[in-house]
């Protein structure tokens, strides 16, 4: 069966990979517009919903993937910084204490009146790094174009101190939760899912040995 992720994050590609599934990439053309009458995790499943949605007419015949993540800390819900200056209003916010990343992955066919859609959450705690440690991160730029302004994969990794969940979730797509939506619509698997949980064949992914066995 033809698989379409709808997402052209890189990071998303990547893990998705990690599946050894054959499926291709469409850009989606939802954009997100917050609203405060939506909690973080509401908010998460619709936007990964309507990004899995706005691909449906170009490929009619096909299964789609799209996720989306967004982060709680405080009555806050942070997404994607919009330029510098967001960036390090954000790590000023998340440093020395905890936040929750919410990881919404959506599954479906065009023709499907109700989608598969469910939510990875994940504990995230943050070090309490000085400024020039904040200073020198966002001098790399990598934390533009992730939510929370900062990739837990790449150097942002040194300002987390622990997590508590599915490490793939804080990266962007929970590959356990994903594995879990394509076997129900059908879909095999060429791989032992747990097996790739305990080799963890992605950047920092063994620094953070986070793998939830209650969901084994």
């Amino acid at each position: 069966m033809r698989l379409i992720l709808a997402s052209t994050s890189p990071r998303r590609y990547e893990l998705l990979r990690l599946l050894q599934i054959p499926f291709e990439v469409a850009e989606p053309t939802f954009v997100e517009q917050f609203t405060r009458e939506a909690g973080p995790e509401q908010q998460a499943r619709f936007f990964a919903e309507q990004k899995a949605r706005s691909c449906a007419q170009h490929f009619p015949e096909a299964l789609i993937l799209a996720s989306d993540t967004l982060i709680s800390v405080g009555a806050d819900i942070l997404g994607k910084p919009a330029d510098p200056a967001a960036s390090a209003a954000m790590l000023k916010q998340l440093r020395g204490r905890a936040h929750t990343i919410h990881t919404a992955v959506a599954l479906g066919r065009p023709a499907d009146l109700v989608w598969d859609v469910a939510v990875e959450t994940v504990q995230v705690w943050m070090r309490d790094f000085s400024e020039a440690e904040a200073e020198a991160y966002l001098r790399s730029g990598e934390g533009m174009g992730k939510a929370g302004a900062y990739s837990i994969q790449g150097l942002g990794g040194d300002l987390v101190s622990r997590i508590e969940g599915d490490y793939p979730a804080v990266v962007g797509l929970p590959l356990r939760l994903v594995a879990r939506l394509l076997q129900h619509r059908g879909v095999t698997l060429p791989l032992d899912v747990e097996e790739l949980y305990r080799n963890k064949p992605y950047p920092n992914w063994k620094r953070f040995d986070v793998t939830d066995e209650s969901k084994a």
